[in-house]
């Protein structure tokens, strides 16, 4: 009981500094700021060690360095599990994704990597696509 008590506040110890809240961990989640609630969220979601996670506009109210230390995260984790990221910022699609789907309305309006965006979509840039594909 005593070992699987200490081993679990490991795996926490580990969650909270991989998510960048190692120096709010004692503070009530309430007195966070959205980027640490942000954080409190992921560590959430991932604390399970799901294969698969699913993140709704994970920056949204952040802060530009709170972006890149989120996207970073996220980058990180797709390499250990399959991440579906839903977003209307585009520069987050280019800075995170390897395959892109474009959703309107619950359709399916294209499916790409972003390694054949320039081929396919010569001289657009991600937002000039979704406008494109959605209109």
């Amino acid at each position: 009981e005593e070992a699987g008590a200490k081993n679990k506040d490991k795996i926490v110890e580990e969650l909270i500094a991989r998510v960048g809240l190692t120096t709010e961990a004692n503070k009530r989640v309430g007195q966070l700021s959205k980027g640490y609630k942000q954080r409190v969220g992921l560590a959430m979601a991932i604390i399970h060690d799901p294969k698969i996670l699913i993140l709704d506009e994970p920056t949204t109210g952040l802060d530009p360095n709170q972006i890149i230390e989120i996207r970073k995260l996220i980058v990180d984790l797709s390499s250990e599990k399959t991440v579906l990221l839903s977003t209307h910022i585009m520069q987050e699609v280019e800075a995170i994704c390897k395959e892109i789907i474009i959703l309107n309305k619950g359709v399916i309006k294209d499916h790409f990597l972003l390694d054949e965006k320039s081929t396919r979509f010569p001289n657009l840039s991600m937002e000039e696509i979704f406008v494109k594909l959605t209109k």
